[in-house]
């Protein structure tokens, strides 16, 4: 029986992997980890105490498109500092678009990772 998410995995290729790493710590606010030592290269990025990203580069070399006809969406994090939030992300040049939830009283920001990847920001204020 499910009890939650543990993680989520990108494998993409040394160079790509890097940037989504400098991107995830600089934009998304994630922080990089312990990673035990397996046999590909990558790094665990965390929220807090929790590894919620795993990048890692591809195994045996296989070629693999970036998300642009993938039924992935996005990946949702919970975060804090709204209006912080948005004014960083405008800093660092991100495209985004906010949609507010009446019924629950949250807002959300919506934007994509350097390969495509959707990312939302769920915030609870």
């Amino acid at each position: 029986m499910i009890t939650g998410l543990n993680h989520y995995n990108i494998r993409t290729d040394l160079s790509t992997m890097h940037k989504l790493r400098k991107f995830y710590i600089d934009i998304v606010g994630l922080k990089e980890g312990y990673r035990p030592p397996y046999e590909s290269k990558g790094f665990w990025l965390y929220s807090g105490d929790k590894d919620v990203l795993h990048l890692a580069t591809k195994k045996n070399n296989v070629t693999t498109k970036h998300c642009e006809e993938c039924s992935f969406d996005h990946a949702a994090f919970s975060a804090k500092n709204y209006r912080k939030t948005i004014n960083h992300l405008k800093k660092y040049h991100i495209d985004f678009y906010c949609r507010d939830v009446p019924l629950l009283g949250n807002k959300q920001l919506f934007f994509k990772d350097p390969v495509g990847n959707g990312i939302e920001l769920f915030f609870l204020e």
